[in-house]
């Protein structure tokens, strides 16, 4: 039995990048054996075990074989006699198929070393098409990747744009979309993911309401899509997923796919950005009183926090951005108002509300005469 890391793990280890998580191939063992050594197998029908103190996963060497359509039409071999090199053919990149045994030496049988020099995500095989979830990681993998100068080689755009022809998008269910979808807006560059997408094809079926998918510019020079800039934006503004995803879909629908994935955070930062932004449409100037009603119909200072980033999500449209500052301003001098000594001086309950709303009124007034 011997025991690699492999993967992610490796392949971020030699980049300098944080590895958040490893994963291990077993050759030369057998399920009975891992058991005995106290590994737990997650599924009964798939060689992959559960490390018995750290919770990793271990999955036995294994080839798989294409015998129906989409992710899951594979049958899987696991035995002693697989080896090493014949298990990481089966993956998707040649950076991803580097393992490292436990004296640290390295196993590179796809030259992904090279790549990883390079900055090329390159496919491995040929039957890198079997997989339509492949298209999603390798253009999950340029927005992670990207400031780092990874790109796609012309041989891996080729065929994805071949499996995009033949019908991959079909094949790939709603919920492993948006996992992947939003793993790449976490990332530094997220706008890669739908580059990469829109590059091959895919993107039209996956966001058909982009009526002008975002173009490709990796020299960042040329005007971008207002749906690209915004995205761009966002990340300049915030590092979370929500700011991220509302700032994409401010202004278009998202499409119907996402309706029984989408996590409540992001489609609730949506609906009240979306809301914000009419209200804004709406306004009647800048006198104390409208600033305070929109700060107290929003929330900002009962879920401070969601406010903040609903203001990012309207900052990164480029849109009302003077006042968007006032506003800014205005939430930041009526946070300043002391509850504790209102209730000192007697008021509570309603009269506290009152008294509360007056006095952040008079706070707001008290901005520079030019924001009025």
């Amino acid at each position: 039995m011997k025991i690699y890391l492999v993967g992610g793990a490796v392949r971020d280890a030699l980049l300098d990048l944080p590895v958040t998580e490893r994963d291990w191939v077993v050759t030369g063992a057998t399920p009975a054996q891992m058991s005995a050594q106290g590994f737990r197998q997650i599924d009964s029908n798939f060689p992959v075990f559960h490390h018995p103190k750290t919770g990793e996963e271990y999955a036995l060497a294994r080839r798989e074989i294409k015998t129906g359509a989409g992710y899951r039409g594979f049958t899987v071999a696991a035995d002693p006699h697989i080896t090493l090199e014949q298990d990481l053919i089966r993956r998707d990149l040649t950076i991803n198929a580097i393992a490292q045994d436990a004296q640290g030496k390295l196993a590179d049988p796809f030259n992904g070393q090279d790549d990883l020099r390079n900055g090329y995500l390159r496919h491995i095989s040929p039957a890198f098409t079997e997989d339509p979830v492949r298209l999603l990681r390798v253009a999950r993998f340029a927005a992670k990747l990207g400031h780092c100068g990874f790109r796609v080689t012309h041989a891996t755009h080729r065929l994805m744009q071949q499996m995009v022809t033949n019908g991959a998008i079909a094949e790939l269910k709603p919920e492993r979309i948006w996992r992947e979808m939003k793993k790449a807006l976490a990332y530094q560059q997220p706008w890669r993911f739908f580059d990469v997408l829109n590059g091959c094809g895919a993107l039209t079926q996956l966001c058909p309401d982009w009526t002008e998918a975002p173009p490709s510019h990796p020299d960042h020079t040329k005007p971008a899509h207002s749906t690209y800039h915004a995205l761009r934006q966002a990340c300049q503004l915030s590092d979370q997923p929500t700011v991220r995803f509302a700032a994409l879909w401010l202004k278009t629908t998202p499409p119907d796919w996402l309706d029984s994935v989408l996590e409540k955070r992001f489609a609730q930062l949506l609906h009240d950005a979306r809301t914000a932004r009419s209200n804004l449409a709406a306004w009647r100037g800048n006198s104390a009183e409208n600033l305070y009603d929109f700060l107290h119909r929003h929330r900002a200072w009962r879920q401070g926090e969601q406010f903040i980033h609903v203001m990012q999500v309207l900052q990164a449209q480029s849109e009302h951005l003077a006042l968007l500052e006032t506003i800014n301003q205005a939430r930041q001098v009526a946070a300043d108002v002391d509850i504790a000594s209102l209730k000192a001086q007697g008021f509570h309950g309603p009269a506290l509300g009152q008294a509360l709303a007056q006095h952040r009124i008079q706070a707001i007034q008290q901005l520079s005469p030019a924001k009025f």
